[in-house]
């Protein structure tokens, strides 16, 4: 699907997000900090689309040696598996269940075993909300993924405080982008977002990334430019050392 494309689904996925809003719940039908939740929801989705549309599309190469849904994975991801983060604030471990979402856990696994963040950014972090990561150190292995999408899982679990799901820009979008919970977001759950995992260490740590630059870090600039934009306009983020699998 040409970028044209894509974002044209993401601008009626968000439009259809907003309908939806106003169907479910008017102001006056609602409470006021649901009505004010449900319309940050619906704006962080909106800076999402607006973001991948400025992103440079990847070079021909790339885009013809990726691949619709992933088949690159050569070992067979396990039921549960555990991966620790070494992060420039502290540690914390991830315990993934594959009957939660198996795409999305496959997809996970497949991108700690190549090293994947090792070394990239905590670029969106809102306190009681998110912390976002999944963009590449290194802007040559975020083009590599860019195109390689999974389909969406069916949502199992709910996104609790802890729990991580990835990150998407409309339907069978997923690619390498990721969040945790930080609060109790189940109002995700009917927008498609499918837990696979939850933080079983550490999750102190994680509501301590840093949040002082809160949205600001602009995903398209990330994406072109990887960690020279990062550390030359936000100094003072936290990062992933390394992410590795452990027993």
């Amino acid at each position: 699907m040409t970028r044209k494309k894509r974002i044209a689904a993401a601008l009626l996925l968000s439009a259809a997000l907003l309908l939806t809003i106003s169907i479910i719940g008017a102001p006056d039908r609602l409470p006021e900090s649901e009505h004010i939740a449900r319309n940050q929801v619906a704006l962080r989705l909106n800076q999402i689309y607006a973001e991948e549309k400025a992103a440079p599309e990847a070079d021909a190469d790339a885009s013809s040696s990726t691949q619709k849904d992933s088949d690159m994975t050569l070992v067979k991801t396990p039921d549960v598996f555990k991966v620790k983060f070494e992060c420039t604030n502290g540690d914390f471990v991830v315990e993934c269940h594959r009957d939660w979402a198996p795409l999305g856990a496959d997809r996970f696994y497949e991108l700690v075993q190549s090293a994947f963040f090792d070394n990239s950014s905590f670029f969106r972090v809102i306190p009681n909300f998110v912390v976002q990561f999944g963009l590449a150190a290194d802007p040559a292995v975020t083009a590599k993924w860019k195109n390689n999408r999974i389909k969406d899982d069916p949502v199992t679990e709910s996104n609790k405080e802890g729990y991580i799901t990835f990150a998407t820009s409309g339907p069978n979008s997923r690619t390498t982008q990721l969040f945790i919970n930080t609060g109790n977001n189940q109002r995700l759950d009917t927008m498609g977002f499918s837990p696979f995992g939850k933080v079983i260490e550490g999750l102190d740590i994680v509501k301590a990334i840093n949040s002082e630059y809160s949205e600001k870090p602009n995903q398209g600039m990330i994406t072109k430019d990887g960690n020279t934009y990062l550390k030359t306009n936000f100094p003072n983020l936290d990062y992933i050392k390394k992410a590795t699998l452990i027993p």
